[in-house]
């Protein structure tokens, strides 16, 4: 007997939005890209640097980068990366498999999110709660490199969904958003304490869903726990290392001091957040307005205190940056969940388009930079992709042709199929930058892993030092992504030069021009020099010996 349109519907409908459908989807945008190149330049190559010192036994306690302490992050984020890495180093390299850790955060956070949907607003908005987070738009690098900020993101995640189980279940839920409070602190230190805990007394004096004498005890319970468990990490440090406590605290409390806005970074802010939130805040205003008077409850209350507590940290302080913004997505998709099933046809329809166009003009531009690398066409494009990375020769080129085609129609393929609900936009969206990630990831990383990564940089390095003594290298501040790609390539470790004097017969330097050799004194001479990158962005490496007079 055939099934009927209704059931057939019904059976679609379950396997593009059910538990496989989405497992598919997360699976393919978390592991796409998370192997098959080198730690890139930046966050990437960065805080793969105390996972490394992890691995040879260092820094366990507190985060180390090129055997120098590194105050910015507890070691949550490393601790994991670190086990992970172990854990896969029979297939994987290392860092490759410290990225296994943002596979794991990332893929935390979208599950809670999606659970604290359905808690807050019911079981119609889990499923786009889920697709809208996977498709917001700043968090599709961030998820694939080393970056400690996705598990303040998954932290914040799991306080939002404790708080939110409050009213039903007032213990089990309060203790489970103690737990996702400490882990916040573990994870990002003073910001993510400040981030998390505030929550528990504003929810408890703002929403009249916490105020039975259950949920005030469950809080206060929940509230006990998070303060016990942030002070175990701080305690052990202090005990062990009192001086690298003293340190770190000072360089907590410089990070969270309170600078005055300038009008000038607010408007950098904006336009940030405008497009790294996207498509989330045009819903969630939606939701908003469409709440009204309904705010004061806790569905809404509680990612709006969320929201607002992140947005102030952002303001105040100070240099705004891409990967600070991670913890604004918890918040900003419930919301943006919570009007999904309230949005009207015409908008949900607008939105199904704006995604469909959207990804098939990106998906046009991403051929045409494989174009230019292939064909040379257009030689415009062609120009400056040959600029940025000088050098890089393009193999490969039939397979990548035929993966990008198959991506390209399954993409298609799979959004003509999607069934006409509420949950279409999202998912849309969803596909069309999981399409967008995979297309990229297979016509453009060998280029850009060219342009990004340092291990050409760290072998010829070793080549020149191969004729040297064996001597320590001094060196100006280098960024850390080179530091630590230095110690991570050639276990090559810099003592870094004061007041101008270096303790050292060699001495790396980056980022000079060739005329501007002159400001070094005449007792160094030049035995090797490397450019790095093309464009704007070369970076030029130099060391020197020093000769006696």
């Amino acid at each position: 007997m055939n099934e009927s349109p209704t059931s057939q519907d019904s059976l679609l409908q379950r396997r593009i939005y059910g538990t496989l459908g989405l497992s598919v989807l997360v699976g393919l945008y978390l592991l796409v890209g998370l192997t098959g190149h080198d730690p890139w330049r930046g966050d990437d190559a960065r805080h793969l640097g105390p996972v490394v010192s992890m691995l040879r036994g260092e820094g366990w306690l507190l985060p180390m980068l090129g055997g120098e302490p590194m105050y910015e992050y507890p070691p949550l984020y490393y601790w994991t990366a670190s086990v992970l890495a172990w854990a896969a180093s029979g297939f994987l390299a290392a860092h490759e498999g410290a990225r296994l850790a943002s596979v794991l955060f990332t893929a935390m956070g979208i599950f809670l999110v999606a659970r604290t949907a359905e808690a807050l607003y019911g079981r119609p908005t889990r499923t786009p709660a889920a697709l809208l987070t996977l498709g917001t738009l700043g968090l599709v690098i961030h998820a694939h490199e080393t970056q400690p900020l996705l598990a303040l993101f998954a932290m914040l995640a799991l306080t939002l969904r404790g708080l939110a189980r409050v009213p039903v279940q007032p213990v089990g839920g309060s203790l489970q958003a103690g737990l996702g409070s400490a882990l916040a602190f573990l994870a990002a230190g003073l910001p993510g304490l400040l981030l998390s805990l505030p929550l528990f007394p504003l929810a408890l004096l703002l929403s009249p869903d916490c105020r039975s004498p259950r949920a005030s005890g469950g809080l206060l319970l929940g509230l006990s726990l998070a303060l016990v468990l942030m002070a175990a990490w701080p305690l052990a440090l202090h005990l062990l290392e009192p001086a690298q406590f003293n340190r770190w605290l000072a360089a907590q409390w410089l990070d969270i001091q309170l600078h005055a806005p300038v009008l000038a970074d607010l408007g950098t802010q904006a336009e940030l957040l405008g497009w790294f939130t996207w498509p989330l805040w045009p819903i969630a205003l939606w939701s908003l307005w469409r709440a009204g008077r309904k705010f004061a409850t806790l569905p809404w209350l509680l990612p709006g205190l969320s929201l607002m507590l992140v947005l102030v940290w952002l303001i105040f302080i100070g240099e705004p940056r891409q990967a600070r913004l991670i913890p604004l997505v918890p918040a900003t998709a419930l919301l943006a969940a919570g009007g999904v099933p309230s949005l009207r046809r015409g908008a949900a329809n607008a939105f199904d388009w704006f995604a469909l166009m959207t990804f098939g003009v990106f998906a046009i531009l991403v051929w045409l930079g494989w174009t230019a690398q292939a064909f040379g066409w257009p030689p415009g494009l062609a120009r400056h992709v040959a600029r940025i990375a000088p050098d890089f020769v393009l193999t490969a080129a039939g397979t990548q042709l035929v993966l990008g085609v198959l991506i390209c129609a399954a993409w298609l393929g799979f959004v003509w199929r999607l069934p006409r609900t509420a949950s279409r936009g999202p998912a849309s969206w969803a596909m069309g930058m999981t399409m967008l990630w995979c297309l990229a990831v297979v016509l453009l990383m060998p280029w850009f892993d060219h342009s990004r990564s340092y291990r050409p940089m760290v072998r010829s390095l070793e080549l020149a030092l191969a004729g040297e003594p064996p001597a320590c290298i001094a060196a100006e501040p280098l960024p850390p992504g080179v530091r630590a790609s230095l110690d991570y390539f050639g276990a090559i470790r810099v003592v870094r030069v004061v007041e101008d004097t270096s303790p050292c017969p060699l001495l790396l330097r980056i980022g000079e021009r060739p005329s501007a050799s002159a400001t070094i004194a005449p007792e160094w001479h030049i035995i090797w020099e490397y450019r790095h990158g093309g464009g704007k962005r070369q970076e030029l490496y130099r060391l020197y010996r020093r000769t006696p007079s």
